[in-house]
C-alpha cells in the first residue's frame, strides 16, 4: 500500500529552515512514496514549495506533487500536481505540462469524472472523521469507488492510527493519504 504524506503549515511551519529540518525528519522516518506540499496561506508558497521540491529529491522513490498550482509544478519540476475538487477543468492542461494529476474527490460522481478526464489518481474523502471535514464517507463507500475506478485511488481523511491503515489495507485501495499519521 502506498504512502502519501501531505504537508500542512500547523505541523511543518513556514519557516524554511525549519521547514526543510522536520520534512527530511519526517521522509527519511516514514519513507512515504508520495507526498503534496500543501500550505494554503504561506505568503512565500513559491519559495517553500521550492524548497519542498529539493528535499523530496534527496530521496529516491518519492514523487514530489504541488498543490493547485500546475505551472508551479512544473516550473520546480515536482512530479506532478494535486488539485482540488474545483478544479476539474485543469486536468487537461496539467497533464499537457507533463504532470502527473492527483485530484481530491469527495464523491462517487466526481471520482468518475476525474478518471473520465484523465486524472492518474484521486485522493477520495473523508474514510474517517476529520476536523472541519464534514460527515465521514466511510470504508464502505471507499469500497464502492474502487468497484469501478481504473485509476488509483488514495483513501483520505482521518487515517491516524495504526488501525485505520490496517482497515484500508483490507481495501483494494492504491494507498493513503494522510497529514496527522505522518507527524
Amino acid at each position: 500500500m502506498k504512502k502519501y504524506l501531505i504537508t500542512s503549515r500547523e505541523f511543518y511551519t513556514d519557516t524554511p529552515a525549519v521547514f526543510r529540518s522536520i520534512l527530511h525528519e519526517q521522509f527519511a522516518k516514514h519513507l512515504p512514496d508520495y507526498a503534496l506540499y500543501r500550505d494554503k496561506s504561506n505568503p512565500n508558497y513559491e519559495v517553500q514549495a521550492a524548497h519542498f521540491v529539493e528535499v523530496t529529491k534527496q530521496f529516491e522513490g518519492i514523487k514530489s506533487f504541488i498543490h493547485r498550482d500546475a505551472s508551479l509544478a512544473k516550473k520546480l519540476d515536482a512530479t506532478g500536481v494535486h488539485l482540488t475538487s474545483t478544479q476539474f477543468n485543469e486536468i487537461e492542461s496539467a497533464k499537457e505540462l507533463g504532470l502527473e494529476v492527483i485530484i481530491s474527490t469527495h464523491t462517487k460522481e466526481e471520482a468518475l469524472k476525474a478518471q473520465e478526464l484523465g486524472a492518474d489518481a484521486i485522493t477520495y474523502s473523508p474514510i474517517f472523521a476529520s476536523p472541519n471535514k464534514g460527515e465521514p464517507k466511510g470504508v464502505e463507500e471507499l469500497e464502492e469507488v474502487l468497484k469501478f475506478s481504473k485509476i488509483k485511488v488514495f483513501a483520505l481523511g482521518g487515517i491516524v492510527t495504526k488501525e485505520h491503515i490496517e482497515t484500508i489495507k483490507k481495501t483494494k485501495a492504491y494507498g493513503f493519504a494522510s497529514i496527522r499519521c505522518f507527524y
